[in-house]
């Protein structure tokens, strides 16, 4: 079955790479016109290249999206490029992993607050467009205990939580708000591409832990997301969708 998103606008920060690009490059497929930001300009500016490939309007910004004021600026430009904002996908992290001052800042900062602001920003244009979908990216750390990733993990607690008390206030604007939850995803330049090089123990033992017998694709988690902001999810609000190949069974 086709999901076609033709004249829908989708914003996806975080966008130049893994699951972000992924994710941007399946909306534009579907048809979309489709925003795109990052901090990494080589990155950004590949991934823009990629969309203009799939036509319709696009725009790609940079940003810091540990900043507030830069996350309300590309908010408002990738508005007036696309022409409004059906579609906000959170995907940004910091990746703060370490339980110290810096991690949790990391962690906070961007996993948290960048989705808070970013979802701030979006809602009345989303709102002025007669509702829409807000879909932020968690990750199963936040679903069991993270020895490994203490504040990355409560962080994407945390977002999960947002998810479904946004779900409720936002039901009466006709705004779903869901959460997808990746388990372990590999993809050149990731974090799971630097363990198979840095730490090989590790990429092994996790490996090992995921009943389907390999790392997820970034295509994968694009899917769902997809999935989640069309029609065939209409009913679907305030949930976190786990995608990690049996990863949280063993």
């Amino acid at each position: 079955m086709n999901i076609s998103f033709k004249n829908k606008n989708v914003v996806v920060t975080g966008g130049s790479r893994g699951i972000g690009r992924a994710t941007a490059l399946a909306f534009a497929a579907a048809g979309a016109n489709v925003s795109i930001c990052a901090r990494g300009a080589d990155a950004l500016r590949e991934a823009e290249r990629e969309l203009k490939a799939h036509g319709g309007k696009h725009h790609a910004a940079a940003c810091d999206l540990g900043e507030g004021a830069q996350v309300q600026r590309y908010i408002a430009e990738a508005c007036a490029a696309l022409g409004g904002i059906d579609v906000l996908v959170n995907n940004a992290s910091g990746f703060g992993s370490s339980d110290d001052e810096a991690g949790w800042a990391k962690s906070v900062g961007v996993d948290l607050m960048a989705s808070v602001r970013a979802s701030h920003a979006a809602l009345p244009l989303i709102e002025r467009a007669g509702g829409g979908s807000i879909i932020h990216i968690g990750s199963i750390a936040g679903l069991r205990a993270s020895a490994r990733t203490p504040a990355y993990g409560a962080v994407k607690a945390a977002l999960a939580q947002y998810t479904m008390s946004q779900g409720l206030s936002l039901a009466a604007k006709k705004i779903r708000v869901n959460s997808v939850a990746p388990g372990s995803i590999e993809f050149p330049g990731g974090v799971w591409d630097q363990r198979k090089r840095d730490n090989r123990k590790l990429y092994d033992d996790t490996m090992q832990s995921i009943p389907w017998g390999r790392m997820g694709r970034p295509e994968e988690i694009a899917s769902v997301v997809q999935f989640l902001a069309s029609d065939l999810a209409s009913w679907i609000t305030g949930q976190t969708i786990v995608v990690a190949g049996g990863q949280m069974l063993s």
